[in-house]
């Protein structure tokens, strides 16, 4: 079945609709076989550990943090664990479901971890499917506050000065106190009947949180007031069903400079005026992937796991890469001269920024990538379907030949 059959939320939508994604007569494409690749790069797991019963196949875009000399690592059974950064040490554990037991009384399923983590005002935010937001002493892991949002908080949590937002799965971005999560305002958007499952994060700049939401738009809230500044479309949904008119931007919208850049599902990849929302160039790519950057190099992942580098001035194609089409890859991210990304089967692949070729591989969990690779000092972060997290390490193969050739000396 196509990835984005897996993660369509259905909002007022039929039995037959449903039914149709899931029938045998939608043509399944095949996933792309791993074939041998000519290694420049060699990648090594130098820590791993286990948090957590792991997300198993469900929707999650959880994945680690690092920040105040400790890794944050959330899990979906609402567990969230500090480790020292350098050591690996536990420094503390935090179980929501224990915290919070008294709230969940008449809840069945407990906690469930979906939104985050952000560190930030020495403090670490994650939010869950119920729509709990909790802010955590990033020393301790103390519980310092709780908020209720309206909706589902499927992705981490913004943080502005005196303000952390969220987008909820209901189409409410929404404003709390950041020391004492009083809910300050609520900015709603248009909510199709059909959206893809998840939400984007907000970026913050000159006072504005740029938010992409469900209807295919980007738009600017004023920190301040919770009022939208402007709004602009990404992509204008047409086609005879809910399918062909989803347009979802649920990534965070790329701030470079006095430009802007998002995209949308089924739609496209635009460069904007951050001032005013004027699109400078459009180019048709569907991606729900977050975008990375390098030099004047935009990169994407597209919704069949095809790869692009794209001139961010003018939006032109540098190369394009489809050797790991439909592996459900994570969005990519820039370590060194390289992109990284995960797949279905839990490999990082390491791609040539210049060529777009596969120059590395290393499997880090066997059920599976799902979330972004964070990199922090030439570091891999990332976290698996199995609770697995791991840090990823570079060597080239000239330091190889070096190290033989000292041992052959010798």
């Amino acid at each position: 079945m196509k990835s984005w059959c897996r993660n369509l939320l259905a909002v007022g939508l039929s039995v037959a609709f449903l039914s149709a994604c899931s029938s045998s007569d939608v043509e399944e494409e095949p996933v792309s076989e791993l074939v041998d690749i000519q290694a420049t790069v060699f990648p090594e797991i130098s820590w791993d550990t286990s948090v957590g019963e792991g997300v198993g196949d469900y929707y999650s875009q959880l994945r680690p943090t690092v920040r105040y000399g400790k890794l944050f690592v959330a899990d979906r059974s609402g567990i969230v664990v500090a480790f020292d950064e350098v050591t690996g040490e536990e420094l503390w554990s935090q179980n929501f479901n224990e915290e919070f037991e008294q709230k969940l009384k008449t809840k069945t399923n407990g906690i469930r971890l979906a939104a985050g983590v952000t560190a930030a005002r020495k403090k670490v935010f994650v939010g869950g499917e119920t729509g709990l937001l909790v802010a955590l002493d990033e020393a301790t892991g103390e519980v310092l506050w709780s908020a209720q949002a309206n909706g589902e908080l499927l992705s981490a949590p913004t943080v502005a000065e005196d303000v952390v937002a969220v987008n909820t799965a209901k189409g409410a971005f929404e404003g709390f106190n950041v020391d004492s999560g009083e809910k300050l305002w609520t900015y709603e958007s248009q909510l199709p009947n059909l959206t893809l499952r998840g939400t984007s994060s907000a970026a913050y700049e000159a006072g504005g949180f740029f938010v992409g939401t469900a209807d295919g738009k980007v738009a600017v809230v004023v920190k301040n007031n919770g009022q939208a500044a402007w709004e602009q479309a990404v992509f204008s949904p047409s086609g005879g069903n809910e399918f062909t008119r989803m347009a979802d931007v649920d990534m965070t919208p790329l701030i470079l400079g006095e430009n802007l850049y998002v995209a949308s599902y089924n739609g496209n990849l635009v460069s904007m005026e951050l001032r005013s929302g004027r699109i400078i160039w459009s180019r048709k790519y569907s991606s729900f992937n977050e975008l990375a950057e390098a030099g004047l190099s935009l990169y994407l992942v597209d919704d069949h796991s095809r790869i692009y580098s794209v001139d961010r001035r003018n939006g032109l194609e540098l190369w394009s890469n489809s050797t790991l089409k439909n592996r459900e890859l994570t969005a990519a991210a820039v370590v060194e001269g390289y992109l990284v990304v995960g797949d279905l089967e839990g490999y990082l692949h390491f791609i040539d920024r210049s060529s777009g070729d596969v120059v590395g591989r290393i499997q880090v969990d066997s059920d599976g990538l799902y979330a972004q690779p964070l990199v922090v000092d030439d570091k891999i972060y990332v976290q698996g379907r199995s609770g697995k997290v791991a840090i990823v390490t570079l060597s080239k193969e000239e330091m190889k030949v070096e190290e033989d050739t000292d041992a052959s000396a010798e």
